[in-house]
């Protein structure tokens, strides 16, 4: 988000705190900004920044206090309210910090920091799954100054959210002019230029990527989608990239997408297993943001999670429902625990995988002799191939090879259903709702 300065009626030595604050030198920024307060302690800038200094400290909760001690003082203050919706987006207060942009936008001493305001406040909307208020105030911000890069840069990302690919290319074009800096949404800009047919432009723009971060996981897999290679499964790092910037946001986006993929699960484990009651051990692998766990409760005596992303797993943490949550790839996590479940489930995460024998095998070790694995993966309806790394940067998976992986793992025949576990811009994203037993009797796993 957009931070918001402000020197006016700066005492002596504020001005080069600020500077040091911004450059990352917070031992310094620290030591000027206490002795500052020494000789003024009810100074509303000097109170102010030294809260934006103990958020930057990890103390974020101080630094809300002390800039409300500012903000009491002079209540006026724009940069002051800015900042103060900044850091209760970090303390996860949407609702005040909501109020405390709009507090700013009022307050703002001129067109920029307004503009700021508005920009802060639409990526706190997307963010909440409020897109419509948040493209108005995206707009409202570049109305006030068109050339605010951060303005355009928001609006690109909701535009993309909403399926208008076109208008997000445009507007994110207009967020590089003005932010050449600003890389973390491109991702997303270029996949919609994928799916408009703008191959050869977005795979030049991904080579330039990879010119300045030849290791970059997202830029490689993204060229590879755009160039119709297919590796055997995403990077760790890529889904740890993606997954950790998207966290956050997820469950809001999911509102979006008409996601059913969870309750198609659930409504498979009680196909196979019955009524449940809470006998089991189960694990669920990719949990994400632990949307499966209220479902998984019924049948399970122990719920374990896990998922490659930090960010995600904070989230799951916080809907909680888990009784251990371990940060692992999958494959690996599975390939640890032998026969120590009675359930494995995973969904719409194997869609990060392309050839899906390595999971089948580390699921059926996992799996207790008659245990079950159900997951959904999205189809490829045509079996030309096996899978198929789309634009997306997802695979998608024909009905022959998902048989194939389980019957190779030592599965019983599964059963396989096609199912719309998603939507995106506005069509079905066709799937495979899959699961198969492990036999009472030892095989291949």
């Amino acid at each position: 988000m957009t931070a918001t300065v402000a020197r006016a009626r700066a005492p002596a030595g504020l001005a080069q705190a600020i500077d040091w604050l911004r450059a990352g030198r917070l031992d310094d920024a620290d030591a000027a900004l206490e002795a500052l307060s020494r000789r003024q302690p009810a100074h509303a800038d000097v109170l102010h920044f030294r809260g934006v200094l103990r958020h930057r400290q990890g103390r974020t909760d101080e630094g809300i206090g002390l800039v409300r001690r500012s903000l009491s003082l002079r209540p006026r203050n724009g940069a002051a309210w800015n900042n103060l919706g900044n850091l209760l987006v970090e303390a996860s207060q949407a609702d005040e910090a909501a109020a405390s942009y709009r507090q700013g936008i009022a307050h703002a001493a001129n067109a920029g920091q307004a503009a700021n305001g508005w920009a802060n406040l639409a990526a706190l909307l997307r963010k909440l799954g409020r897109p419509e208020e948040a493209v108005q105030a995206c707009r409202s911000a570049l109305a006030l100054q068109p050339a605010h890069g951060p303005g355009w840069y928001i609006l690109s990302r909701l535009l993309a959210d909403q399926g208008e690919v076109a208008e997000a290319v445009q507007a994110y074009s207009r967020a590089i002019a003005l932010l050449p800096q600003e890389a973390s949404g491109r991702a997303q800009v270029l996949r919609a230029l994928m799916v408009i047919g703008e191959r050869e432009r977005a795979a030049g723009l991904l080579r330039e990527w990879l010119a300045e971060s030849p290791e970059d996981p997202v830029a490689q897999h993204l060229l590879a989608a755009c160039e119709g290679r297919a590796p055997e499964r995403a990077s760790d790092a890529y889904v740890s990239r993606v997954f950790d910037a998207y966290a956050e946001s997820f469950d809001a986006s999911l509102q979006r997408l008409n996601y059913q993929a969870p309750a198609l699960v659930a409504r498979a484990v009680h196909d196979a297993l019955g009524e449940p009651a809470r006998a089991l051990d189960v694990a669920d692998v990719g949990c994400g943001t632990g949307l499966m766990a209220p479902l998984l409760a019924p049948w399970a005596r122990l719920l374990a999670g896990c998922d490659l992303s930090a960010g995600m797993l904070r989230q799951a943490k916080r809907r909680g429902g888990y009784d251990r949550l371990h940060q692992a790839e999958l494959v690996h996590y599975l390939a640890t625990q032998p026969a120590a479940f009675d359930l494995v489930v995973s969904a719409d995460t194997l869609c990060y995988f392309g050839d899906l024998h390595a999971a089948a095998r580390a699921a059926a070790q996992a799996l207790r002799p008659g245990g079950w694995l159900v997951f959904t993966v999205e189809a490829l309806e045509q079996d030309e191939a096996p899978f198929r790394l789309e634009l997306s940067g997802r695979y998608t998976h024909s009905d022959g090879h998902v048989r194939a992986a389980l019957a190779a793992a030592g599965f019983a025949p599964a059963r396989l259903q096609a199912v719309v576990p998603r939507e995106e811009a506005g069509r079905e994203v066709r799937g495979w709702l899959a699961a198969a037993q492990r036999p009472l009797s030892s095989g291949p796993a």
